[in-house]
């Protein structure tokens, strides 16, 4: 469920699935650096990108999450070797599905943060808030409310 703001701005929910090696680190450096980055991200820490699955996303999605980023370690320096491959591969499929259900794929979005990436970190945060609140409040919810 979208955020309303005094102003009547609509403020965006991001739920972040972050790989502990790379971009969990680098979102806490982004913190301890003290980058500023709007307070929009929800943050599920996992030990691999490889470890989000598809139902995972739909299920933030369904439950009110107008955006969801997806941070894993550059190819080639995931921890568990592949993980960020299947990552990838995944994300594709995802945006596929969630264009057969009507929804724009910007909704999603995946990037690659090692862990001295803070200041990339906190500008991903940026760029996918500001893109989410240009797409407006996901009505994907909506459609799932019986």
């Amino acid at each position: 469920m979208a955020q309303i703001v005094e102003k009547g701005e609509f403020e965006p929910r991001i739920v972040a699935f972050l790989c502990h090696w790379c971009t969990y680190t680098g979102a806490d450096l982004a913190g301890t650096t003290r980058q500023q980055y709007p307070p929009n991200v929800r943050v599920v820490h996992l030990m691999c990108s490889g470890a989000v699955d598809v139902v995972y996303v739909m299920k933030a999605l369904m439950d009110g999450a107008d955006g969801v980023i997806i941070g894993g370690c550059h190819p080639g320096d995931c921890h568990y070797q592949s993980g960020n491959y299947k990552a990838r591969r995944r994300v594709a499929i995802l945006k596929n599905i969630l264009s057969q259900f009507g929804l724009p794929e910007e909704r999603v979005t995946l990037k690659w943060i090692s862990a001295s990436e803070g200041r990339l970190f906190a500008e991903t945060v940026r760029e996918v808030t500001a893109k989410i609140k240009d797409l407006g409040p996901s009505d994907f919810k909506s459609g799932w409310d019986i």
